[in-house]
C-alpha cells in the first residue's frame, strides 16, 4: 500500500484532473491519497493573522481544510472513494478502489506535538503512512525539486515542513519527491518500474 500526498497547490492546478485520473486508474486497491490544505488552509493562515487566536484552533481549522480538499478531488474524480480512519482505508483498498483520506480523527480538544504549523499535511501524510505501514511514501510537489537535494536540504529550502525530516529518520518505507510535472515518473512507479529523476 502507498500513501500520495498531492500539495494543496494542485488543488487549482490544471494537472490536477490527469494525477487525479492517473490515481484512480492505476492506484487502485494500492493507493492512499493525502490532501494539502490548499487555498483552504492559506485562508486559515490569513484569520489566525488577523484574529490572533491560537495554533490548536487554527490546527483543527486546517485538518478541515485538508478535507475540502478531498470532497473537491473526490467531485472530479468519483472513481476515487472517500475514507475516514484506517479501518475505513483498508476497506476501500480491499475493494480495489483508490482511497482519499478524510482526516477528521486528527482534530484535537487539547494542543500535542502535531497541532502548529511546525507539522503540516507533509508530516501528516508521513504519520500516516507509518500507522497504515506503507510500503512508499510519494510527496506531490508545485515548486522546483533539487534530486541532488536530501529530505533535510528540503526542509531548509522550504518544501517540506520543519519537522519532515526528523521524523522521517529511519522511516522502513521509501520517501518520494515528485514535480507535478512528473506524471510519467508516476505512471512508470505504479506499473511496476524503477524510480528515475
Amino acid at each position: 500500500m502507498w500513501v500520495v500526498k498531492l500539495g494543496g497547490s494542485l488543488s487549482a492546478d490544471p494537472l490536477l484532473p490527469q494525477w487525479l485520473e492517473l490515481l484512480s486508474q492505476l492506484g487502485g486497491g494500492r493507493v492512499t491519497l493525502v490532501c494539502g490544505g490548499g487555498t483552504f488552509a492559506e485562508e486559515v493562515r490569513r484569520v489566525q493573522a488577523r484574529w490572533q487566536f491560537n495554533d490548536l484552533a487554527a490546527h483543527n481549522m486546517a485538518i478541515l481544510a485538508m478535507a475540502q480538499t478531498a470532497y473537491q478531488l473526490h467531485a472530479l474524480q468519483p472513481s476515487l472513494r472517500l475514507a475516514t480512519d484506517s479501518v475505513d482505508l483498508l476497506r476501500v483498498l480491499h475493494r480495489g478502489h483508490t482511497a482519499v483520506w478524510l482526516p477528521f480523527e486528527l482534530q484535537r480538544r487539547e494542543p500535542d506535538d502535531r497541532t502548529h504549523w511546525g507539522a503540516t499535511s507533509d508530516t501528516i501524510a508521513l504519520d500516516l503512512a507509518r500507522k497504515l505501514n506503507a510500503e512508499r511514501l510519494v510527496m506531490v510537489k508545485s515548486c522546483d525539486l533539487d534530486p541532488a537535494r536530501t529530505l533535510t536540504e528540503h526542509v531548509q529550502a522550504g518544501v517540506l515542513d520543519e519537522q519532515f525530516a526528523a521524523l522521517a529518520h529511519g522511516a522502513a518505507f521509501p520517501i518520494e519527491l515528485m514535480h507535478k510535472s512528473e506524471l510519467a515518473r508516476m505512471r512508470s512507479l505504479l506499473l511496476g518500474g524503477t524510480s528515475y529523476h
